[in-house]
């Protein structure tokens, strides 16, 4: 039993580790971006993304990468890690694909709903999206580490949905058309993808339901095949009552039918009114004839 708990935790930590190599990734290459903006002394702001402009389209792919300043970047760069690792962890397979996706469906919306003339940097809508995708599939499906992880992502980064409120904070500059297209994408991440990852707890009181269930199926399908071996029977009684009637009808149609040819041949034997020629023979020569006629039930000679 310890061997086999040992091998559990080293397979969760191996995972764990696995999980954390894209986010890993996609935060250096946050960090490279704003060092090489440090080493040649300029902004890639420019670069940005903005609203309803066709040049500034090619924004949603890059203003994740760009920052204002160092502080900026690791505001958004250690929940990204956090979060994201978390995604690859419990979602696996799937986990790349709601990344991609959530990536493109805020900058999308950002682009589409965001004020004319504005640019946005910086990975904040990611971040925003990833919190509420944890915290609605955590409610969502009802499954208790996804649950606890999801009132975990609340006590560290509930404070977040002040972020779209742009009034909280009329002094700093906020995308808070950003943060709130990256929340609903998550949302709705969340619900689409609700049948990926942890599948839902189920207790002992729904096994027990479940197991009724599926007895009471058993029981009907038991009481369908008595029904049917029953219903099967009856009408093998009932081609053999229909045999029988027919081998008695045709017996009796066969007695009949020899009974008639013996009356015939009796009829052509004797004749209504039938002679027959006798000889007698106690003196050759001296034969004599008889002639009977039918008179009734009895011959009298003529």
């Amino acid at each position: 039993m310890p061997n086999h708990q040992s091998q559990t935790a080293s397979f969760e930590k191996r995972l764990l580790l696995q999980s954390a190599i894209w986010p890993f990734v996609f935060v250096i290459l946050i960090l490279l971006v704003k060092l090489v903006e440090e080493l040649l002394g300029s902004s890639f702001s420019q670069y940005g993304l903005m609203p309803k402009s066709i040049s500034g389209l090619a924004g949603v792919l890059t203003y994740p990468f760009l920052h204002k300043d160092f502080s900026h970047m690791f505001s958004n760069a250690v929940p990204l890690l956090f979060l994201g690792t978390a995604l690859f962890y419990f979602y696996r397979r799937a986990s790349g694909m709601i990344f991609l996706q959530l990536f493109l469906i805020s900058g999308i919306w950002l682009w589409f709903l965001a004020k004319e003339g504005s640019v946005h940097i910086g990975a904040s809508g990611l971040v925003y999206g990833l919190t509420a995708f944890h915290v609605t599939s955590g409610f969502i499906k009802r499954n208790h580490r996804l649950l606890a992880f999801a009132l975990l992502v609340l006590f560290l980064y509930g404070s977040l949905v002040w972020g779209v409120f742009p009034d909280f904070f009329p002094k700093r500059n906020i995308s808070w058309e950003g943060h709130l297209t990256g929340m609903a994408a998550g949302v709705l991440l969340a619900w689409f993808h609700r049948r990926q990852g942890p599948e839902r707890d189920k207790y002992s009181w729904e096994e027990e339901d479940e197991d009724k269930v599926e007895v009471e199926v058993e029981n009907e399908d038991e009481i369908k095949d008595e029904i049917k071996i029953k219903i099967k029977n009856e009408n093998e009684i009932k081609d053999e009552i229909k045999i029988k009637n027919e081998n008695e009808i045709k017996n009796e149609i066969k007695i009949k039918n020899e009974i008639k040819i013996k009356n015939e041949n009796e009829n052509d034997l004797w004749g209504k009114t039938g002679k027959c020629s006798v000889c007698d023979s106690t003196s050759p020569g001296n034969e004599h004839e008889y002639s009977y006629k039918n008179t009734g039930n009895k011959n009298a000679g003529l």
